[in-house]
């Protein structure tokens, strides 16, 4: 379980961008977190894993508290974090599979990683993975042979790698198609069933939030203004989330559904 507690992130001097946010994350659910750039959707997934420090507040996953551990300690804690990124963060030069094996560099040796000396069991969960994905088939292929879709694939295999206890994904669908935005997300949704695995999307298509996810947040100023089922976001809830948000950019989002 994902516990957050009057989460506060502010850059210098000036005004938050998190605002004591509270949040719950548990189970086997895909939560979508919406709202017009600025709400501080990403500063949020980016505070869990302490990419970006928090001013103050409390960050607990499973009983560790995130923000009190040291340089050394987070380290080693942050493999239970996996992290997808919107621009696939992938190394273009190497292989599918020494891009997925990445995801387990905080296990093996300097050594074994640099002499691409995987574990077997590595080598068999990574075919596992990119099986259930739809990759394996790239596994000696160079990322950056790969489509944009392909490409994101690898990015949440090498996540899956970790073995997390909870996955973030920060617009994970922002550079694809249509098509495959859609495919991606009903993989996110589909493997958080399967890997009893709580998901968090940062993503501004509410049309696809509301289609593929369990829970929907929708921030406002760096604080959460909608917390609740797919189901229960109105044209009203809507309207406050993106209150003054040109129509173009809402419509651009999907916030007219």
């Amino acid at each position: 379980m994902l516990k957050i507690t009057n989460l506060t992130k502010r850059y210098g001097t000036g005004d938050p961008v998190l605002k004591e946010l509270n949040l719950t994350v548990e189970g086997e659910q895909l939560t979508s977190v919406i709202g017009s750039s600025g709400a501080g959707k990403s500063t949020l997934l980016r505070c869990i894993n302490r990419l970006v420090e928090p001013t103050s507040g409390s960050i607990v996953l499973n009983g560790t508290e995130f923000t009190s551990l040291s340089r050394r300690e987070l380290r080693t804690a942050r493999r239970r974090i996996g992290m997808v990124f919107q621009s696939f963060n992938l190394i273009d030069r190497l292989t599918v599979m020494e891009n997925v094996q990445a995801g387990r560099l905080g296990y093996i040796s300097t050594w074994a990683a640099l002499t691409r000396r995987y574990p077997k069991d590595d080598i068999r969960r990574a075919f596992e993975l990119m099986e259930r994905v739809g990759i394996a088939h790239y596994a000696d292929k160079r990322a950056d042979e790969l489509s944009g879709g392909e490409r994101q694939r690898v990015g949440v295999v090498r996540a899956l790698m970790q073995r997390p206890e909870i996955l973030l994904a920060d617009e994970p669908t922002a550079s694809l198609d249509p098509k495959t935005s859609e495919q991606i997300m009903s993989l996110l949704r589909d493997l958080a069933n399967e890997l009893n695995l709580p998901v968090i999307i940062n993503i501004h298509n509410v049309t696809e939030a509301k289609e593929f996810s369990d829970r929907i947040v929708g921030m406002r100023y760096g604080r959460i203004i909608f917390d609740d089922k797919p189901a229960a976001l109105t044209r009203a809830e809507m309207d406050q989330i993106y209150a003054g948000v040109p129509a173009q950019d809402r419509a651009e989002a999907g916030a007219a559904a």
